[in-house]
């Protein structure tokens, strides 16, 4: 990266933040202020990560809590760790449980698409090989937060106000306590309005006291058991003591001289990968950045990389996931003679076979975090477990019920992932992590983040600032308004089915730090409320 135009931002005033000794960024600005308080008492960018993921869990409960999942991508130094805290499905669930049920898809809200929670586990487990504070200092403001209150912040309130209204209709008991604990009779809260959620608080020092064991083998496993078992739900307090974080090794590839890491299925981060391998027979940097020439490769590669992720991510220890025949620069070659000048309808190939927050840290030493951590559907599956404030996910509706398909639902099985954290390397040495958060918008946000950069050579801030695109299905895109009349006239010309979407929050939300010789160069953007900090 060269900081010589670190002030060029053609698409707004935003600069990057440069440090020296640390960096946080997050979506929110209060959960950055923690992440930034527990490096300046001495911890580290993992103790920094965790402090900022669990203080995310109560000031942007719209995007993620702590029934939710999560991953990250730790750089130590000198290697690349990767951590993968997706929780499975219980083992009542199933898919002759979901046909007795009367379903023929799964199910995106209630009992049913509801996951392990893995969050929890992720952060002791984080703690356990990189921390060096105590674990329980890392909750500090959280817990503060949760008992005391914390002023809504402008999209926090727009999100959480479009939550409310889409879950006023579940009217079930298991709902209950979503209203109970996330309302103000019934209303979301306004911007400005402080908000307290004391049971959350209370489940975060038993968290914190216990070194997460209430949560996965104690009392707050079985309220979560019982409640299910009166409400219609099958998690038990056994599916909740057999979760285990695994860790893993990451994976990647090198587009144009940078290695871009992301974690191995069951996240989705190999479509963006596979679809870098297909633009890299391109010669992009010969497009202007906002052009439809430029725009149409992009995307055609990006639907590429998602129809075989669609076809093939699933668990890899419940499937046979052809993950090293999906990266292969031969493979990328044959998919990339499908393209050509008219938009494509996606199928998946034949390889070789061999609502979320998002989070980054560095620190003096060199350490660096990626991590990411979700509900899934903004709060999730809508069901709270009472006097808890724990939002349980929905993260099983990213299953199939097709027969014979790898992402089909089984008792103890990871789901299809959207999360992803995401870190570039140059010649064994950290650039930094990178995220964008937001479903199945994160693998074509990283794409479009590392093509800004490596590309068009943008700092940090201009690459998550620059307008973005999204494929949705078929030859259905979505366009931000910036990229104007012309080019998406000229897309549509190309057979794209093109929709201008005024709503950004529909494009993710991203964050980047990358490592400049001493410096650490720090970025947020206006997509979300959220704050890059550095000291």
């Amino acid at each position: 990266m060269n900081l010589e135009n670190a002030h060029v931002n053609p698409y707004s005033r935003r600069v990057p933040m440069i440090g020296a000794r640390g960096a946080v960024c997050t979506s929110q600005p209060l959960a950055a202020a923690a992440g930034l308080a527990v490096l300046r008492l001495g911890g580290n960018a993992v103790d920094a990560a965790i402090a900022t993921a669990i203080t995310l869990t109560v000031v942007e409960p719209t995007s993620n809590g702590i029934g939710g999942d999560a991953f990250a991508l730790v750089w130590d130094g000198a290697k690349l760790h990767g951590l993968n805290a997706s929780g499975r499905a219980p083992q009542a669930l199933s898919a002759e449980l979901l046909h007795a049920r009367g379903h023929a898809t799964m199910p995106r809200l209630g009992w049913l698409p509801v996951t392990v929670p893995g969050a929890p586990a992720a952060w002791r487990d984080l703690h356990a090989k990189f921390g060096r504070l105590e674990f329980h200092r890392l909750f500090e403001a959280a817990i503060y937060y949760a008992h005391n209150g914390f002023p809504v912040t402008p999209m926090l309130a727009k999100n959480w106000a479009r939550a409310t209204s889409s879950y006023a209709a579940l009217t079930a008991p298991e709902f209950n306590a979503w209203r109970e604990t996330f309302t103000i009779g019934g209303r979301a809260p306004r911007v400005g309005e402080i908000m307290r959620l004391p049971d959350h608080a209370r489940t975060l020092e038993s968290i914190a006291a216990t070194n997460a064991a209430a949560f996965y083998d104690g009392a707050l496993a079985q309220q979560l058991e019982d409640f299910a078992a009166q409400t219609g739900g099958v998690i038990t307090a056994a599916d909740l003591r057999a979760h285990q974080s695994d860790w893993v090794a990451p994976i990647s590839t090198n587009y144009r001289g940078v290695d871009v890491w992301e974690i191995p299925p069951n996240g989705q981060g190999i479509a963006g990968l596979t679809a870098l391998n297909i633009l890299e027979g391109f010669d992009l940097a010969a497009h202007p950045r906002d052009s439809a020439d430029g725009l149409h490769l992009q995307l055609e590669a990006m639907k590429l990389g998602f129809a075989d992720a669609l076809a093939y991510v699933a668990d890899p220890t419940r499937s046979d996931v052809p993950t090293r025949g999906l990266l292969s620069k031969d493979y990328a070659a044959q998919r990339r003679a499908l393209i050509s000048d008219c938009a494509l309808e996606p199928t998946a190939g034949r390889p070789p076979r061999g609502g979320t927050v998002y989070l980054c840290t560095a620190d003096e030493s060199g350490m660096m975090v990626s991590l990411i951590q979700s509900n899934y559907a903004g709060f999730g599956s809508g069901i709270v477990v009472p006097g808890t404030g724990i939002a349980l996910q929905n993260r099983g509706a990213n299953f199939t019920l097709e027969a014979g398909h790898p992402n089909q639902l089984e008792p103890g099985k990871r789901p299809y992932h959207t999360i992803i954290p995401g870190f570039l390397t140059r010649g064994g040495q950290a650039i930094g992590p990178f995220g964008v958060m937001g479903g199945f918008m994160q693998p074509q946000g990283h794409l479009q983040v590392v093509v800004n950069t490596v590309d068009y050579g943008m700092n940090p801030q201009a690459a998550l600032d620059a307008p973005r695109w999204q494929w949705l299905e078929g030859k259905q895109i979505e366009l931000e308004p910036e990229f104007g009349a012309q080019i998406a006239a000229d897309l549509e010309q190309r057979g794209h089915d093109v929709t201008v979407q005024p709503d950004a929050g529909s494009f993710g939300r991203g964050q980047i730090i990358w490592r400049d010789g001493d410096a650490l160069v720090a970025a947020t953007e206006a997509r979300t409320d959220g704050q890059a900090l550095v000291f």
